[in-house]
């Protein structure tokens, strides 16, 4: 099975609309605005060197005051979000081959971190999900897996729910890593590298799949309820049938909305799987949205409002158009979004329009911000983790 990174999906997609031979073409320029008002910065801490340039869904956790962070090699962190202080730190690599000098490169963290039941629980490239205890760090167990987990997994119902490379969906018990069930997807032969992190709401887990459909199979036992298709494979070649839903599916009240790559935005009825609606977008980002509005940032970075009931565009800003925005967060009055070269981007939320700008100086940006209280939560390739002050 061959998977697609961010960055070769906008080279081949560069390739394929064709590329400018003049010499002195200008490079992206980001668009000047006049700050409404500035970014505060409440404190900075770093955590070795992040994920670098892998790619990486290693998205911070937030619960009550600490916030949970880590890197790519192995070290756990767990913060004050008041002030940044180390509470605990945890290294999780473990020696998995006879020659100690690879040991440094073995945990290879990337899916995502879930705090649920006392306990933080992370998954690597290697095929390990790691529970650890969450006011202490200690590890309460290590599971091997079959597959890569590049998702952050989910909790529900008494369960883990873990979203594999291969194809499978596991549940598992979350004090002693047991499986108690398994239920395997249909992988096409090229698909995009990532997975859809697991919804569970109404005794059903919510999953995007790499087939261009979202599926809900039954919390307690793994059986497939239904099956709804968000987007239909076109076109000749594999790179153009590429359909994955990798973003994670939201629900808000009797719908499940949820994005393909090459494909639409579709909202979905949870007790039938019936659309309802769908809208012609293309993300492997994941979506946003609060009481009213649905917010996208597309393939190509354009950053859209839509209303949430009809699936109506309300406004769209294609200003960062090319930049490799991260997914959009919802701070307050603002939409907040970073990019590959470390800027973070203020969005008024009811026009798009472009209200601050802050460089952080930093190898970029590369998940979506984390709200936490009247805090954002930032975390940029080279491991500087950021809180900062959400605007009035």
């Amino acid at each position: 099975m061959k998977k697609l990174t961010a960055a070769t999906i906008a080279l081949c997609m560069a390739t394929l609309v064709g590329c400018s031979s003049s010499d002195d073409e200008d490079e992206l320029v980001l668009p000047e605005i006049v700050n409404q008002f500035e970014t505060k910065v409440i404190w900075q801490e770093s955590i070795g060197d992040g994920v670098e340039h892998y790619f990486s869904r290693l998205t911070p956790a937030v619960y009550k005051d600490r916030v949970f962070v880590a890197n790519r090699a192995g070290k756990v962190e767990a913060l004050s979000l008041e002030n940044g202080n180390t509470l605990w730190e945890t290294d999780v690599r473990e020696n998995l081959t006879f020659w100690p000098w690879q040991s440094d490169i073995s945990a290879k963290l990337s899916g995502g971190i879930l705090q649920a039941y006392g306990k933080i629980f992370i998954g690597s490239e290697h095929g390990y999900l790691v529970a650890l205890d969450r006011e202490t760090g200690d590890v309460v167990w290590r599971k091997k897996v079959p597959g890569e987990v590049l998702a952050k997994p989910a909790a529900g119902d008494g369960l883990i729910y873990v979203n594999l490379g291969s194809g499978k969906l596991l549940a598992l018990h979350p004090d002693t890593g047991e499986e108690r069930w398994s239920h395997e997807q249909e992988v096409p032969a090229l698909t995009l590298r990532g997975q859809s992190s697991p919804t569970v709401a109404n005794g059903g887990v919510l999953v995007g799949l790499e087939t261009g459909k979202l599926s809900v199979l039954i919390s307690d036992s793994g059986y497939s309820a239904w099956s709804a298709e968000i987007a239909t494979p076109k076109g000749a070649s594999e790179f153009e049938r590429l359909v994955d839903v990798d973003t994670q599916p939201l629900i808000s009240g009797p719908y499940a909305y949820a994005i393909a790559y090459n494909g639409n935005l579709a909202a979905v009825d949870i007790r039938s799987g019936n659309v309802v609606w769908k809208r012609e977008y293309s993300s492997y980002r994941d979506i946003a949205m609060d009481t009213q509005t649905i917010y996208v940032v597309d393939s190509n970075g354009v950053v859209y409002g839509l209303d949430k009931t009809s699936g109506i565009e309300r406004w769209s800003q294609p200003a960062l158009r090319g930049w490799y925005l991260t997914g959009p967060a919802v701070a307050g009055n603002y939409l907040a979004i970073g990019d590959q070269k470390g800027n973070l981007h203020w969005l008024n939320k009811e026009s798009g329009e472009l209200v601050s700008r802050e460089d952080f100086d930093s190898s970029g940006f590369f998940i979506e911000p984390i709200v936490a209280d009247d805090k954002l939560i930032l975390y940029t390739r080279d491991g500087e983790v950021s809180a900062v002050k959400i605007p009035d």
